[in-house]
């Protein structure tokens, strides 16, 4: 049975637009300067600073009794998880691996609770057969550990995996490393690495399952 290893962030889910619009309403709430929703996020760097690091950054520039801290942990623990959702598209796809015969398993850095939030809210947890989540296991991609683990939790081989993700360093690096195939999910961007490179590129997530599906049928 083939596996299919997926980011959440950014890849099946378009976390910063889900972000974006939690700190524009976090900016209005509070009255602060609506330009500065592109300084939060440039510094958030797309959910990659530690979440500590982005915390005391707005806790510096927002916190002399103009925002209350648990205001700034709620946008940072929720705003993102509660707003995201899974495109069709993504569905679809998602959808005909597992017809295929696809074994479908996220493979995510980040908090547990924050990041199976977005797993159940958006219904991924019916369309997957499982997740592993950089917390839980104690490993964050691009170390090989999560790869395994995720390999693991379904009980399948690693090796003949794909990988599909939107960050050279985490997700294609980590399969390049390992040996994996994987496709880069662009987002309109250009690839800038010169020591690996992807097996395949695509626009999105959608395209990129069925790539790997055409690729191994």
């Amino acid at each position: 049975m083939p596996l299919l290893l997926l980011d959440l962030d950014n890849t099946l889910v378009d976390r910063d637009a889900a972000f974006r619009a939690a700190v524009a309403d976090f900016l209005a709430q509070h009255g602060l300067p609506a330009h500065d929703l592109t300084w939060v996020m440039d510094m958030d760097a797309g959910g990659y600073t530690p979440r500590h690091e982005v915390a005391a950054a707005l806790t510096n520039r927002y916190g002399d009794n103009t925002v209350p801290t648990t205001a700034i942990r709620a946008l940072l623990d929720n705003g993102a998880a509660d707003r995201v959702v899974l495109a069709h598209p993504a569905r679809e796809a998602l959808g005909q691996a597992r017809a295929d015969g696809w074994t479908c398993v996220i493979v995510s850095n980040g908090r547990t609770t924050q990041q199976e939030v977005k797993i159940r809210k958006t219904g991924l947890d019916q369309l997957v057969q499982g997740w592993v989540i950089s917390e839980d296991v104690g490993h964050k991609k691009p170390e090989p550990e999560i790869f395994q683990a995720a390999a693991d939790a379904v009980s399948l081989p690693l090796p003949g995996a794909w990988v599909i993700g939107d960050s050279p360093h985490a997700d294609i690096a980590g399969a390049n490393t390992l040996g994996l195939r994987s496709v880069w999910v662009t987002d309109g961007r250009a690839w800038t690495q010169d020591s690996y490179q992807p097996t395949h590129v695509a626009a999105d997530v959608a395209a990129a399952i069925k790539h790997a599906i055409r690729a191994s049928g």
